[in-house]
């Protein structure tokens, strides 16, 4: 049975800060690297980017091999001794993650062993490579990366002083070893937000397709999708589409605007921002931009259904005046609304469009899109590969959050959806 050696990192600078996680995947019997894995996950807390680190390293060994042994070596007491099963795991931030990294591989193929800070240099250096691209508004690419070339030329230079090039300590029962002074970290309080490119702490990130990049896929592109803020007509639940009265923000929507602004500020991740060409999405791309010092381009094809005669009315009164138009509206994606508006299969084929468009002329890059309810929620339907009813049962909140990620080989990962917490 094969085995690897799985080492995992994670930092936040800052905690919660600015965060990312390196892991890499070794050949046990040569200390060969098969596989680096590492990204910037935007602002969260050192234990939840460690966490994200030995999933990432599980799930890239799993790749490799689900049929192999994995031996867990980090420098954090706390993910160690929680995942070892001798300490609780209190934070509920963590608990999701630790479930999930025990899923990989069934528990008697993985042991882990906590090892000195100096030891686990090349997931460290991963992590910081990770964090760096975040402050310059990027992902990670291991194309880019060098930290198997530093590590193996710190293995070298240390051979040249006749300490053996990657002598490491081998003792797999080592998991109950005390920390040296200073390295235990406390479990402190974690916060999952999306990352660059929306990414939550709730979906970790691996090197497998549909989470980060592989190595051969290259980083994804990245769509946020931005959710307008509150016009007048939204808290009244009206029809509120491309052929009606194009109404502005509201007092609240602009507050809203202003609130994902600071947010998406903070995380530092976005690259440009495109807006659908109605008034209420305009004025919100147009306050985020502003903050985020970037322009507002406009693309036509994230305009939001045309609802033909249905514009202005509550779902009420379309239902007491236009019942069999409203039925089959329900039923059929092909079905218009009264008086000629688009069907929903219009609407996703003029969103497939656009996709692949910004996909193409952003790759490896994070952008945020302002668009509306049924753009968004077909954006994630398509990326699902959920069925056109799936749109009534989702929930899309004004001024919410959510983010798709695509990659080189046409796959696609649902990062986020419907976050509101900039809100509270």
């Amino acid at each position: 049975m094969r085995e690897f050696i799985v080492e995992a990192d994670g930092g936040s600078r800052g905690n919660p800060g600015p965060a990312g996680y390196g892991a890499v995947v070794c050949d046990a019997a040569t200390g060969q690297t098969l596989l680096e894995a590492a990204e910037y996950i935007g602002v969260a807390t050192n234990n939840v980017a460690e966490y994200r680190g030995l999933l990432a390293g599980l799930r890239a060994a799993h790749t490799l091999d689900p049929a192999a042994t994995v031996h867990v070596r980090m420098d954090s007491k706390l993910v160690i001794e929680q995942m070892s099963g001798r300490w609780k795991i209190k934070h509920p931030s963590m608990k999701p993650l630790a479930t999930e990294a025990r899923t990989v591989f069934p528990p008697d193929r993985v042991t882990y062993e906590w090892i000195p800070r100096a030891e686990n240099k090349h997931a460290d250096r991963l992590a910081n490579e990770a964090m760096d691209a975040g402050a310059r508004g990027e992902q990670w690419s291991p194309g880019d990366s060098v930290a198997d070339m530093d590590v193996a030329a710190g293995s070298r230079a240390a051979g040249a002083m006749g300490v053996p090039p990657l002598e490491r300590s081998r003792e797999w029962g080592r998991v109950g070893a005390a920390a040296p002074p200073g390295e235990e970290r406390p479990e402190a309080p974690g916060q999952q937000h999306p990352d660059s490119s929306g990414q939550q702490s709730d979906a970790p990130g691996t090197t497998t397709r549909g989470w980060t990049s592989a190595p051969d896929l290259g980083a994804p592109a990245t769509l946020v999708l931005l959710r307008h803020g509150e016009t007048p007509l939204t808290p009244q639940k009206r029809f509120s589409g491309s052929g009606g009265t194009n109404p502005p923000l509201s007092a609240a929507g602009r507050d809203q605007a202003h609130r994902v602004a600071d947010a998406l500020a903070r995380r530092g991740t976005v690259q440009t921002v495109l807006a659908s060409p109605l008034t209420r999405t305009r004025e919100t791309a147009e306050i985020v931009a502003a903050r985020l010092g970037l322009d507002v381009v406009v693309e036509d094809g994230l305009r939001e259904t045309d609802f033909g005669a249905w514009e202005g009315l509550t779902f009420g009164e379309v239902r007491d005046r236009y019942p069999d138009d409203l039925n089959a509206w329900l039923a059929d994606p092909a079905a218009h609304p009264t008086g000629g508006g688009e069907s929903f299969a219009e609407v996703a084929a003029r969103i497939a469009v656009t996709k692949d468009e910004l996909v193409t002329a952003h790759a490896g890059r994070t952008v945020l899109l302002v668009t509306h309810v049924t753009p968004i929620k077909t954006l994630v339907r398509l990326a699902l590969g959920a069925p056109p009813e799936s749109l009534f049962r989702m929930e899309l909140s004004a001024a919410s959050l959510s983010a798709v990620a695509y990659y080189a080989d046409g796959n696609a990962s649902v990062r986020l959806f419907n976050d509101t917490s900039h809100l509270r």
